[in-house]
Protein backbone atom coordinates (compact mmCIF):
# COMPACT_ATOMS: atom_id res chain seq x y z
CA UNK A 1 0.00 0.00 0.00
CA UNK A 2 2.18 3.33 -1.42
CA UNK A 3 2.00 6.02 1.47
CA UNK A 4 3.75 8.37 -0.82
CA UNK A 5 2.41 11.10 -3.40
CA UNK A 6 4.01 12.74 -5.83
CA UNK A 7 1.73 15.56 -7.90
CA UNK A 8 3.89 17.36 -11.06
CA UNK A 9 2.77 20.74 -11.68
CA UNK A 10 4.61 21.33 -15.49
CA UNK A 11 4.20 25.11 -15.46
CA UNK A 12 7.23 27.32 -15.48
CA UNK A 13 8.00 31.07 -16.11
CA UNK A 14 11.17 30.14 -17.61
CA UNK A 15 12.91 27.19 -18.49
CA UNK A 16 16.46 26.18 -17.06
CA UNK A 17 19.09 25.28 -18.99
CA UNK A 18 19.83 22.32 -17.17
CA UNK A 19 16.59 21.16 -16.54
CA UNK A 20 14.78 17.99 -18.43
CA UNK A 21 11.76 17.28 -16.46
CA UNK A 22 8.52 17.62 -18.12
CA UNK A 23 7.50 21.39 -18.15
CA UNK A 24 6.30 24.28 -20.53
CA UNK A 25 6.08 27.95 -20.68
CA UNK A 26 3.01 28.55 -18.07
CA UNK A 27 1.86 31.48 -20.66
CA UNK A 28 -1.29 30.66 -22.79
CA UNK A 29 -1.73 27.10 -21.12
CA UNK A 30 -4.84 25.48 -20.18
CA UNK A 31 -4.17 25.28 -16.08
CA UNK A 32 -7.92 24.79 -15.00
CA UNK A 33 -8.43 22.11 -17.12
CA UNK A 34 -5.14 20.60 -15.82
CA UNK A 35 -5.89 20.95 -12.50
CA UNK A 36 -9.46 19.15 -13.53
CA UNK A 37 -7.91 16.40 -15.02
CA UNK A 38 -5.29 15.93 -12.20
CA UNK A 39 -8.39 15.46 -9.63
CA UNK A 40 -10.20 13.32 -12.19
CA UNK A 41 -6.83 11.25 -12.29
CA UNK A 42 -6.09 11.32 -8.59
CA UNK A 43 -10.32 10.16 -7.90
CA UNK A 44 -9.71 7.02 -11.14
CA UNK A 45 -6.43 6.21 -9.62
CA UNK A 46 -7.33 5.82 -6.13
CA UNK A 47 -10.66 3.79 -6.83
CA UNK A 48 -8.43 1.12 -8.74
CA UNK A 49 -5.40 1.13 -6.05
CA UNK A 50 -6.35 2.75 -3.02
CA UNK A 51 -4.72 3.36 0.19
CA UNK A 52 -5.94 3.98 3.64
CA UNK A 53 -3.79 6.97 4.23
CA UNK A 54 -1.01 9.37 2.88
CA UNK A 55 2.43 9.39 4.85
CA UNK A 56 3.82 12.38 2.73
CA UNK A 57 3.24 14.73 -0.25
CA UNK A 58 5.42 16.16 -2.69
CA UNK A 59 4.12 19.48 -5.34
CA UNK A 60 7.00 19.67 -7.84
CA UNK A 61 7.39 20.67 -11.57
CA UNK A 62 7.71 22.31 -13.53
CA UNK A 63 7.44 25.40 -10.96
CA UNK A 64 4.34 24.23 -8.70
CA UNK A 65 4.27 28.05 -7.12
CA UNK A 66 4.44 29.38 -10.70
CA UNK A 67 0.68 29.49 -10.88
CA UNK A 68 -1.16 32.26 -9.87
CA UNK A 69 -2.96 32.06 -6.13
CA UNK A 70 -6.30 30.90 -7.22
CA UNK A 71 -4.90 28.16 -9.25
CA UNK A 72 -2.90 27.14 -6.53
CA UNK A 73 -5.91 27.34 -4.02
CA UNK A 74 -7.70 25.14 -5.89
CA UNK A 75 -4.91 22.21 -6.24
CA UNK A 76 -4.51 22.48 -2.54
CA UNK A 77 -8.25 22.07 -2.20
CA UNK A 78 -7.87 19.08 -4.59
CA UNK A 79 -5.44 17.41 -2.52
CA UNK A 80 -7.98 17.85 0.78
CA UNK A 81 -10.81 16.33 -1.09
CA UNK A 82 -9.35 13.66 -2.68
CA UNK A 83 -5.99 12.07 -0.81
CA UNK A 84 -6.61 10.28 2.35
CA UNK A 85 -4.71 13.16 4.64
CA UNK A 86 -4.85 11.66 8.23
CA UNK A 87 -1.54 10.83 8.69
CA UNK A 88 0.44 13.03 6.31
CA UNK A 89 3.64 14.05 8.23
CA UNK A 90 5.19 15.80 5.63
CA UNK A 91 4.04 18.39 2.84
CA UNK A 92 6.44 19.54 0.61
CA UNK A 93 6.02 22.04 -2.39
CA UNK A 94 8.88 23.32 -4.74
CA UNK A 95 8.99 26.94 -5.12
CA UNK A 96 11.79 29.26 -6.84
CA UNK A 97 12.59 32.45 -4.78
CA UNK A 98 11.20 34.68 -7.21
CA UNK A 99 7.45 33.27 -7.28
CA UNK A 100 6.56 33.40 -3.78
CA UNK A 101 5.01 36.28 -1.80
CA UNK A 102 3.49 36.60 1.69
CA UNK A 103 0.13 35.53 0.58
CA UNK A 104 1.06 32.61 -1.52
CA UNK A 105 3.26 31.32 1.29
CA UNK A 106 0.42 31.93 3.61
CA UNK A 107 -1.88 30.26 1.40
CA UNK A 108 0.22 27.53 1.30
CA UNK A 109 0.93 27.43 5.26
CA UNK A 110 -2.82 27.46 5.55
CA UNK A 111 -3.23 24.27 3.54
CA UNK A 112 -0.95 22.21 5.81
CA UNK A 113 2.04 22.63 3.94
CA UNK A 114 4.57 22.22 6.07
CA UNK A 115 8.18 22.01 3.85
CA UNK A 116 9.29 24.52 1.25
CA UNK A 117 12.01 23.47 -1.36
CA UNK A 118 13.61 26.23 -2.58
CA UNK A 119 15.15 26.06 -5.84
CA UNK A 120 18.44 28.53 -5.39
CA UNK A 121 20.92 26.79 -7.22
CA UNK A 122 23.99 29.08 -6.62
CA UNK A 123 23.94 32.47 -5.03
CA UNK A 124 25.87 34.18 -7.45
CA UNK A 125 23.73 36.20 -9.95
CA UNK A 126 26.13 36.27 -13.02
CA UNK A 127 26.01 32.60 -12.63
CA UNK A 128 22.19 32.27 -11.98
CA UNK A 129 21.94 34.33 -15.26
CA UNK A 130 24.20 32.00 -17.43
CA UNK A 131 22.23 28.77 -16.01
CA UNK A 132 18.70 30.46 -16.84
CA UNK A 133 17.42 31.05 -14.06
CA UNK A 134 15.26 34.28 -13.13
CA UNK A 135 15.39 35.17 -9.37
CA UNK A 136 18.42 37.15 -7.88
CA UNK A 137 19.82 36.31 -4.75
CA UNK A 138 18.02 39.12 -2.52
CA UNK A 139 14.79 36.66 -3.32
CA UNK A 140 16.19 34.24 -1.61
CA UNK A 141 16.93 35.86 1.73
CA UNK A 142 13.56 37.41 1.41
CA UNK A 143 11.73 34.22 1.13
CA UNK A 144 13.42 32.66 3.42
CA UNK A 145 12.56 35.69 5.89
CA UNK A 146 9.12 35.88 5.33
CA UNK A 147 8.54 31.86 5.37
CA UNK A 148 10.25 32.26 8.92
CA UNK A 149 7.96 34.85 10.01
CA UNK A 150 4.90 32.82 8.91
CA UNK A 151 5.65 29.83 11.00
CA UNK A 152 7.50 27.51 8.38
CA UNK A 153 10.75 25.86 10.14
CA UNK A 154 11.34 22.89 7.80
CA UNK A 155 12.89 24.62 4.61
CA UNK A 156 15.12 22.98 2.19
CA UNK A 157 17.40 24.88 -0.51
CA UNK A 158 18.57 23.34 -3.71
CA UNK A 159 22.17 24.42 -4.83
CA UNK A 160 24.18 22.92 -7.73
CA UNK A 161 27.71 22.39 -8.51
CA UNK A 162 30.03 21.75 -11.57
CA UNK A 163 28.09 24.45 -13.18
CA UNK A 164 29.74 27.11 -16.23
CA UNK A 165 32.41 28.79 -15.09
CA UNK A 166 31.81 28.00 -11.23
CA UNK A 167 34.56 27.99 -8.94
CA UNK A 168 35.87 26.71 -5.84
CA UNK A 169 35.19 30.39 -4.67
CA UNK A 170 31.67 29.73 -5.61
CA UNK A 171 31.34 27.07 -3.91
CA UNK A 172 32.73 28.39 -0.57
CA UNK A 173 30.42 31.39 -0.50
CA UNK A 174 27.03 29.56 -1.64
CA UNK A 175 28.16 27.27 1.62
CA UNK A 176 28.40 30.47 3.82
CA UNK A 177 25.45 31.77 2.81
CA UNK A 178 23.71 28.38 3.15
CA UNK A 179 25.08 28.52 7.04
CA UNK A 180 23.69 32.18 7.52
CA UNK A 181 20.42 31.34 6.27
CA UNK A 182 19.87 28.45 9.08
CA UNK A 183 17.53 26.06 7.33
CA UNK A 184 16.98 22.65 7.87
CA UNK A 185 17.75 21.03 5.01
CA UNK A 186 19.55 20.90 1.83
CA UNK A 187 20.28 19.46 -1.79
CA UNK A 188 23.27 19.77 -3.57
CA UNK A 189 23.72 18.19 -6.83
CA UNK A 190 26.19 17.77 -9.30
CA UNK A 191 25.34 19.02 -12.94
CA UNK A 192 24.38 15.98 -15.38
CA UNK A 193 24.13 16.92 -18.79
CA UNK A 194 20.77 15.74 -20.07
CA UNK A 195 19.49 15.30 -23.77
CA UNK A 196 17.05 18.20 -25.11
CA UNK A 197 18.48 20.66 -22.85
CA UNK A 198 20.10 23.95 -23.94
CA UNK A 199 23.20 22.62 -22.05
CA UNK A 200 23.16 19.94 -24.21
CA UNK A 201 23.03 21.76 -27.12
CA UNK A 202 25.78 24.03 -25.99
CA UNK A 203 27.93 21.01 -25.26
CA UNK A 204 27.69 18.98 -28.77
CA UNK A 205 28.69 22.86 -30.27
CA UNK A 206 31.54 22.59 -27.79
CA UNK A 207 30.61 25.50 -26.06
CA UNK A 208 30.14 24.75 -22.84
CA UNK A 209 33.41 25.17 -20.44
CA UNK A 210 32.85 23.04 -17.26
CA UNK A 211 34.68 22.37 -13.94
CA UNK A 212 37.24 19.65 -14.52
CA UNK A 213 36.31 16.38 -13.15
CA UNK A 214 39.20 17.39 -10.29
CA UNK A 215 37.78 20.36 -9.76
CA UNK A 216 34.01 18.63 -9.58
CA UNK A 217 35.58 16.12 -6.80
CA UNK A 218 37.44 18.65 -4.89
CA UNK A 219 34.29 20.86 -5.04
CA UNK A 220 32.19 17.55 -3.62
CA UNK A 221 34.91 17.24 -0.73
CA UNK A 222 34.49 20.72 0.57
CA UNK A 223 30.51 20.44 0.54
CA UNK A 224 30.94 17.15 2.66
CA UNK A 225 33.27 18.65 5.24
CA UNK A 226 31.64 22.10 5.15
CA UNK A 227 28.09 20.72 5.96
CA UNK A 228 29.24 18.39 8.60
CA UNK A 229 30.56 21.94 10.01
CA UNK A 230 27.84 23.63 9.95
CA UNK A 231 25.76 21.09 11.88
CA UNK A 232 24.50 18.80 8.72
CA UNK A 233 24.02 15.21 8.64
CA UNK A 234 24.47 13.59 5.02
CA UNK A 235 21.82 10.76 4.69
CA UNK A 236 22.14 10.65 0.74
CA UNK A 237 24.86 11.23 -1.61
CA UNK A 238 23.26 14.96 -2.21
CA UNK A 239 21.02 15.40 0.67
CA UNK A 240 21.97 16.88 4.44
CA UNK A 241 19.78 17.46 7.21
CA UNK A 242 19.42 19.01 10.37
CA UNK A 243 18.64 16.27 13.10
CA UNK A 244 15.38 15.08 12.15
CA UNK A 245 14.75 16.62 9.02
CA UNK A 246 15.23 14.14 6.54
CA UNK A 247 13.20 14.20 3.73
CA UNK A 248 10.45 11.48 4.39
CA UNK A 249 9.29 11.86 0.72
CA UNK A 250 12.48 10.90 -0.94
CA UNK A 251 13.30 8.06 1.80
CA UNK A 252 10.26 6.21 0.19
CA UNK A 253 12.31 6.16 -3.05
CA UNK A 254 16.09 5.20 -1.97
CA UNK A 255 14.06 2.59 0.34
CA UNK A 256 12.46 1.13 -2.74
CA UNK A 257 8.99 1.50 -1.38
CA UNK A 258 5.62 2.43 -3.18
CA UNK A 259 3.83 5.89 -4.43
CA UNK A 260 1.86 7.50 -6.31
CA UNK A 261 2.35 9.69 -9.09
CA UNK A 262 -0.12 12.32 -10.80
CA UNK A 263 0.22 14.68 -13.32
CA UNK A 264 1.85 15.13 -16.87
CA UNK A 265 5.04 13.11 -17.30
CA UNK A 266 4.62 11.54 -13.59
CA UNK A 267 5.81 8.53 -12.88
CA UNK A 268 4.66 5.53 -10.12
CA UNK A 269 5.18 2.92 -8.29
CA UNK A 270 2.21 0.38 -7.53
CA UNK A 271 2.08 -3.06 -6.78
CA UNK A 272 5.37 -3.69 -8.41
CA UNK A 273 4.16 -1.99 -11.64
CA UNK A 274 6.77 1.05 -12.56
CA UNK A 275 4.72 3.26 -14.93
CA UNK A 276 4.85 6.60 -16.83
CA UNK A 277 2.25 9.07 -17.83
CA UNK A 278 1.79 11.21 -20.72
CA UNK A 279 3.86 14.21 -20.91
CA UNK A 280 2.55 16.61 -23.58
CA UNK A 281 0.14 18.47 -21.24
CA UNK A 282 -3.04 18.28 -23.80
CA UNK A 283 -2.91 14.86 -24.45
CA UNK A 284 -2.66 14.10 -20.53
CA UNK A 285 -5.74 16.80 -20.28
CA UNK A 286 -7.84 14.47 -23.67
CA UNK A 287 -6.84 11.24 -22.25
CA UNK A 288 -8.88 11.62 -18.56
CA UNK A 289 -11.86 13.89 -20.93
CA UNK A 290 -12.25 10.32 -22.42
CA UNK A 291 -12.37 9.28 -18.89
CA UNK A 292 -8.93 7.38 -19.66
CA UNK A 293 -6.03 7.15 -17.18
CA UNK A 294 -3.18 9.09 -18.62
CA UNK A 295 -0.57 5.92 -18.62
CA UNK A 296 1.71 5.87 -21.30
CA UNK A 297 3.95 2.51 -20.06
CA UNK A 298 3.63 0.48 -17.66
CA UNK A 299 6.44 -2.13 -16.69
CA UNK A 300 6.20 -5.24 -13.68
CA UNK A 301 9.32 -5.21 -12.54
CA UNK A 302 10.81 -8.63 -11.88
CA UNK A 303 11.74 -9.71 -8.58
CA UNK A 304 15.29 -9.49 -9.80
CA UNK A 305 14.87 -6.11 -11.06
CA UNK A 306 13.83 -5.12 -7.55
CA UNK A 307 16.34 -6.53 -5.74
CA UNK A 308 18.69 -4.03 -7.93
CA UNK A 309 16.72 -1.37 -7.70
CA UNK A 310 16.91 -2.34 -3.65
CA UNK A 311 20.52 -2.63 -3.77
CA UNK A 312 21.73 0.86 -5.75
CA UNK A 313 18.89 2.70 -4.41
CA UNK A 314 19.58 2.42 -0.70
CA UNK A 315 23.34 2.35 -1.37
CA UNK A 316 22.12 6.20 -2.27
CA UNK A 317 21.94 6.73 1.40
CA UNK A 318 24.74 6.95 3.83
CA UNK A 319 23.07 4.22 6.06
CA UNK A 320 23.34 1.86 3.12
CA UNK A 321 21.18 -1.33 2.50
CA UNK A 322 19.69 -2.96 5.73
CA UNK A 323 20.44 -6.51 4.91
CA UNK A 324 17.15 -7.71 7.46
CA UNK A 325 14.85 -5.03 5.55
CA UNK A 326 16.45 -7.14 2.18
CA UNK A 327 15.90 -10.66 3.66
CA UNK A 328 12.24 -9.67 4.47
CA UNK A 329 11.24 -8.35 1.21
CA UNK A 330 13.08 -11.05 -0.98
CA UNK A 331 13.94 -13.78 1.15
CA UNK A 332 17.16 -13.80 0.50
CA UNK A 333 20.61 -12.17 2.30
CA UNK A 334 21.89 -9.97 -0.06
CA UNK A 335 25.27 -10.56 0.60
CA UNK A 336 24.99 -14.30 -0.69
CA UNK A 337 22.78 -12.63 -3.40
CA UNK A 338 25.45 -10.13 -4.50
CA UNK A 339 29.01 -12.13 -2.98
CA UNK A 340 30.97 -11.23 -5.47
CA UNK A 341 30.13 -7.88 -6.54
CA UNK A 342 30.25 -6.63 -2.45
CA UNK A 343 33.75 -8.93 -1.88
CA UNK A 344 34.77 -7.40 -4.94
CA UNK A 345 34.04 -3.12 -4.00
CA UNK A 346 34.76 -3.90 -0.50
CA UNK A 347 38.21 -4.69 -1.92
CA UNK A 348 38.33 -1.81 -3.81
CA UNK A 349 38.02 -0.22 -0.56
CA UNK A 350 33.96 1.53 -1.75
CA UNK A 351 31.84 -0.55 0.01
CA UNK A 352 31.74 -1.69 3.81
CA UNK A 353 29.17 -4.22 5.53
CA UNK A 354 28.94 -3.21 9.44
CA UNK A 355 26.18 -3.95 11.36
CA UNK A 356 23.72 -5.40 9.50
CA UNK A 357 24.02 -2.78 6.89
CA UNK A 358 26.07 -2.68 3.55
CA UNK A 359 27.34 0.96 2.38
CA UNK A 360 29.42 2.96 0.63
CA UNK A 361 32.51 3.85 2.28
CA UNK A 362 33.95 7.64 1.77
CA UNK A 363 35.51 7.00 -0.97
CA UNK A 364 32.75 4.58 -2.34
CA UNK A 365 30.58 8.16 -2.08
CA UNK A 366 32.84 9.56 -5.16
CA UNK A 367 32.78 6.82 -7.16
CA UNK A 368 28.67 5.68 -6.60
CA UNK A 369 27.90 5.35 -10.11
CA UNK A 370 30.68 2.84 -10.87
CA UNK A 371 29.30 0.56 -7.28
CA UNK A 372 25.87 0.80 -8.39
CA UNK A 373 26.27 -0.30 -11.85
CA UNK A 374 27.84 -3.14 -10.20
CA UNK A 375 24.63 -4.80 -9.47
CA UNK A 376 22.55 -3.98 -12.59
CA UNK A 377 21.55 -7.24 -14.89
CA UNK A 378 23.55 -9.64 -12.60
Amino acid sequence: MAKAVYIHIPFCTQICHYCDFNKVFLSGQPVDDYLAALKKEMEMTLVETPTEHVETVFIGGGTPTAINERHLERLLETIHQVLPLNGVIEFTIEANPGDLNEDKIRLLKDAGVNRLSLGVQTFDNELLKKIGRNHRDKDVYETVEIAKKIGFDNLSIDLMYRLPGQTMEHIRYALSELAKLDVSHASIYSLIIEPKTVFYNLMRKGKLLLPSEDTEADMYHYILEEMAIHGFEQYEISNFSKPGFESRHNLFYWNNDSYYGFGAGAHSYLNGNRSSNIGPVNHYIQALKEHRLPIKESIRVTKREQMEEEMFLGLRKTAGVSVHTFFQKYGVDPRNRYQEQVHNLTEQGLLEVTNGYIRLTKRGLFLGNEVFQSFIGV
